[in-house]
């Protein structure tokens, strides 16, 4: 009669009837009697039968009916009393599918999707509820990731197309998985690009500890990639399907950074017109990544740290605490032992974000990864202004090498963007470098791009302050006023940036 799996037992009424088999839509079923009152059910082999299906209830009854019913369907089902049981179970029996109910003795439904999401995911849970429970179902899904819910009593279709639809949707995300590791061997992880030694380690850090809830400290100089590899991470996380929110602590003024990161209520403080929702409750059930964590005041780094300790976020100006179910990501271009050091930042927030570390490498250190990094510059530029550029010559990622590169990728990017828009088709020549390229950063690279004859010079007697600012306005006059470019050539942070021209009163100080 062909091969067969074993599903467990059904119990029926009294049945004395001999061995039959009968034929389903899709599947035969073989049924034989084992002992009084009991049939044993067997489900030849077919494609469910490589979805394993867990079902959880503390009713015995329900329980075993329910697996006798998926095992009809061709599902291979195990059992469990309660969602202790159940973690026990799954060490052995790896289900792509739960099927479980809320209320249970010793371990609910709840804290066992609760654990399961603790733990870096699970299977694909389908949570049975009685009509009383039905808001607690909905919240169960919300804010625990359960895949549906049905009502009491189940209705068998609708429970089998839920099975099919979730194991669906679990292979799914196998698949992507899989994915995501096939194309990391081969030097993509999201938007990350590189095959050397320095971003495969990179690589194996961020697939070891996106799947779980730790807080990742990503470090690495301007232009780096950190924003890039925070997205990386919670893609590759159980939260990939909730909102991902950055905020930038340097780029705000500190009248300003609470409100963004807490929210605030009407009329809080003056200005505050209407209710604002801050960065952690936009994140709910997300990842939110705290960029440049260095430059965070210290007392909102005291807030903060609360916050991460409590779980909890209370707006400005409000009564009621927020819950929260946010993973924090924190990413700064300066050691931020030396701001522990000097009483900038706070040592227990330091320990509370420097879980999991995650330091990327500098261009200079990785310069073999320049051509695959031009390659998958070209395919963005050939989109974004629509031009035809197929590759780069040999003598262009040549004259590449030789830089080191003092912004990083980012000024990669914009050298790519520029050579991309004057070739316009073919190869990138050394002729499509900008003007300069390749001499010293900073005041060197700013004097190629001055009018003729124009260099910096400072007068014997000008203060330090005096000079620092004509470099300062050399630089910003380089860059076309882009003052990231020109903080990531000057070797300062953008806060420092701003926080200096807002001291000369320059006009550069305004919005960008």
């Amino acid at each position: 009669m062909g091969n067969f799996r074993s599903t467990g037992c059904l119990t029926i009424t009294t049945c004395t009837q001999p061995t039959k088999m009968e034929k389903s839509s899709d599947h035969f079923v073989s049924v034989w009697l084992s002992e009084p009152r009991t049939v044993t059910i067997g489900v030849m082999e077919n494609p469910r039968s490589e979805t394993l299906v867990l079902v959880v209830d503390d009713e015995e009854n329900q329980r075993t009916a329910l697996a006798g019913m998926i095992a009809l369907w061709g599902y291979t089902v195990q059992t469990a009393a309660d969602g202790l049981e159940a973690l026990e179970k799954l060490t052995t029996f790896p289900a792509h599918v739960i099927v479980t109910d809320l209320m249970m003795p010793r371990m609910s439904g709840q804290d066992l999707l609760k654990k399961l999401k603790e733990q870096g995911g699970g299977p694909q849970a389908i949570v049975q509820t009685a009509f009383g429970n039905l808001e607690t179902a909905v919240a169960t899904i919300h804010d625990l990731g359960a895949f549906w819910f049905l009502e009491k009593p189940v209705q068998s279709q609708a429970l089998r197309l839920l099975i099919e639809r979730a194991a669906a949707q679990g292979r799914l995300a196998e698949h992507a998985g899989r994915l995501e590791r096939q194309l990391s061997y081969h030097g993509v992880l999201g938007e990350m690009v590189g095959t050397s030694s320095a971003m495969r380690a990179v690589f194996a850090l961020i697939q070891q500890v996106a799947p779980s809830r730790a807080a990742v400290l990503i470090t690495g100089e301007s232009g780096t990639g950190k924003e890039l590899a925070a997205r990386a991470i919670h893609a590759l996380s159980p939260r990939r399907a909730a909102p991902f929110v950055a905020i930038n602590c340097a780029a705000l003024p500190d009248t300003l950074i609470e409100s963004e990161l807490f929210g605030h209520e009407k009329g809080s403080f003056t200005g505050a017109m209407e209710r604002r929702i801050g960065c952690f409750e936009m994140a709910q059930n997300g990842t939110v990544l705290l960029d440049e964590i260095g430059d965070m005041p210290l007392t909102t780094q005291a807030k903060l740290l609360r916050v991460l300790e409590d779980q909890r976020v209370r707006r400005l100006g409000g009564k009621a605490e927020i819950q929260l179910d946010v993973r924090v990501l924190a990413a700064t271009n300066s050691p931020l032992e030396n701001a522990i050091r000097e009483g900038r930042f706070r040592e227990d927030l330091f320990y509370r974000l420097n879980v999991f570390p995650v330091p990327l490498p500098p261009l200079r250190d990785r310069k073999e990864d320049l051509p695959a990094l031009v390659s998958a510059l070209l395919l963005d530029m050939n989109r974004k202004h629509g031009v035809k550029v197929t590759d780069a010559s040999p003598d262009f990622l040549r004259k590449l090498a030789e830089f080191q590169w003092p912004g990083n990728v980012r000024e990669l990017r914009n050298v790519v963007e520029r050579a991309a828009i004057m070739a316009g088709e073919g190869s990138l020549l050394i002729q499509h470098l900008p003007p300069g390229f390749g001499g010293t950063p900073g005041v060197e690279a700013a004097r190629s791009s001055a009018p003729s004859g124009q260099e910096l010079r400072v007068p014997v007697g000008s203060t330090i302050e005096q000079a620092e600012r004509a470099l300062i306005e050399l630089t910003l006059e380089y860059t076309k006023n882009n003052r990231t470019r020109a903080a990531d050539i000057l070797g300062i942070s953008q806060k420092t940036l701003f926080n200096k021209l807002k001291e000369y009163g320059s006009a550069a100080a305004g919005p960008a």
